[in-house]
């Protein structure tokens, strides 16, 4: 039982990365640089940061099924716990808090069909 356990934790972090490296791919080819993978604050951890000018984009990859299977991983403790971390990332940058940011969410199903929602969290 516990190999199971752990060999289905192993695919769901292969999946997870997966999925993480198409996102990055689909922003870098959209001219966004990533600055930052799986960048870990006392806060929380942010999949993707890109930049885009100079404002800081937070990317939250979410993966299942279907995209909306994916979208109902994201709920508001994970979303407090992702402002936390930006809030601690932006800490880094010249502006700080004032620097133009946006949270979005980065839905990839079991085809691997991607999903932006710009802007998630403002909605």
């Amino acid at each position: 039982m516990r190999n199971q356990r752990a060999d289905r934790g192993a695919r769901a972090w292969q999946a997870g990365a997966a999925a993480e490296g198409s996102v990055e791919r689909l922003y870098e080819r959209g001219g966004r640089q990533i600055v930052a993978r799986r960048w870990r604050g006392q806060g929380g951890e942010i999949d993707l940061v890109a930049r885009d000018g100079a404002e800081i984009i937070f990317i939250e990859v979410k993966q299942s099924a279907t995209h909306a299977q994916a979208a109902e991983h994201l709920g508001p403790r994970q979303m407090a716990r992702i402002y936390m971390a930006a809030s601690e990332y932006l800490a880094r940058e010249p502006l700080g808090q004032l620097t133009p940011v946006r949270f979005d969410v980065a839905l990839v199903d079991g085809q691997g069909r991607i999903e932006i929602l710009e802007n998630a969290f403002a909605a």
